[in-house]
């Protein structure tokens, strides 16, 4: 443990109770208030803020101060973070990881740069090198088909025959709220997070439109299809006759078997017992479902600038990574478009 992560300072007990859960109560003041930025003025999430905390203390603990002594933010320069890349590299991380600390350092100093605490930014000048652009991996339309339908084929199987038994009533509501989170998340391209994160209130049955919270608390509109907003009216009764809230009952939408929110580490671990019904690959996840509801539509020939609305991207070319093209759909425009296919 490093300095920043245990030494007493005399800050503010507000200072402290704005750092992530992994923090100490004590931390670095600099740092604390480089969270309470991050949280009040970016609106980033705890899970961001968590990553920038261990980010920050690693880069402490490796290259600042490894003999546990208070850091000098003031004395950092370039070559303390060559240093970090070096280590950071001799720990065989991915470029992807490599840069997001090399990133995370370089909005911790710009801070401490616009709070006057020191001239310049040691990271600003430094480059690593750019990860490969992978193209993410998709399900098919028969595949998404096959794993919407899994939690009500598994519950099925996993069921007391007698329906008025309270364990086939769990099962017929696990199989209900399972099948209704997937639709929602396909339906509206959501991440796993977004879908569990989700209010009974935000829902508007109508238009078959709903409200998310994303990245940065930015809200967007997505859109219901048809078999998503009859899943949620089934999951909605299920959730009633099991006496865990009225079916307009506002509040979390997707809750657990005791009333509370559902969360994303439970929806994942199901997800695997769905993939083994379905006979798709256990290293599929949950969000392979907003992937595919993003290519999907771009094959259908949706517009890349209302995907990009969607999906919540801030830029466009977050998106264009969806545009690849499957071979069946270049060879029909190749027949269609070229003057001399036929």
């Amino acid at each position: 443990m490093t300095s920043v992560e245990t030494s007493v300072n005399t800050h503010t007990t507000s200072q402290a109770d704005n750092l992530p859960p992994s923090a100490p109560t004590t931390p670095d003041p600099w740092l604390a208030r480089f969270i309470q930025y991050l949280r009040t003025e970016r609106n980033a999430s705890e899970h961001t803020i968590d990553g920038y905390y261990r980010d920050i203390c690693q880069f402490v603990r490796l290259v600042l101060a490894p003999d546990g002594q208070q850091p000098d933010w003031s004395s950092v320069t370039s070559l303390h973070g060559r240093r970090f890349a070096l280590e950071l590299q001799k720990l065989d991380l991915a470029r992807t990881s490599l840069q997001r600390k090399m990133s995370s350092l370089r909005s911790f100093f710009r801070f401490l740069v616009r709070e006057e605490l020191i001239e310049g930014n040691p990271f600003a000048g430094l480059q690593t090198a750019r990860a490969p652009r992978r193209l993410p991996q998709v399900l098919s339309v028969s595949e998404v088909d096959r794993l919407l339908q899994a939690p009500q084929a598994y519950w099925a199987a996993h069921s007391p025959d007698d329906a008025r038994d309270d364990a086939a009533l769990r099962a017929e509501f696990a199989a209900a709220r399972d099948g209704a989170i997937l639709e929602v998340i396909y339906s509206g391209g959501l991440r796993i997070s977004e879908a569990t994160g989700l209010d009974y209130e935000s829902i508007d049955f109508l238009s078959g439109s709903f409200i998310v919270r994303g990245k940065g608390r930015k809200e967007r509109l997505c859109a219901l299809g048809k078999p998503a907003v009859a899943a949620l009216r089934q999951y909605l009764v299920a959730r009633d006759k099991l006496g865990l809230a009225t079916r307009r009952q506002r509040g979390a939408l997707f809750l657990n078997a005791t009333g509370g929110r559902l969360t994303a580490r439970s929806v994942q671990r199901s997800f695997k017992r769905y993939l083994q019904v379905a006979q798709l690959p256990q290293d599929c996840t949950p969000h392979k479902l907003r992937h595919s509801f993003a290519t999907h539509l771009l094959n259908a020939g949706a517009d890349l600038r209302s995907v990009q609305e969607l999906l919540g991207h801030a830029s466009l070319s977050t998106t264009q990574i969806y545009t690849h093209v499957s071979p069946e759909r270049l060879i029909e425009a190749y027949a269609k478009a070229h003057p001399r296919a036929r």
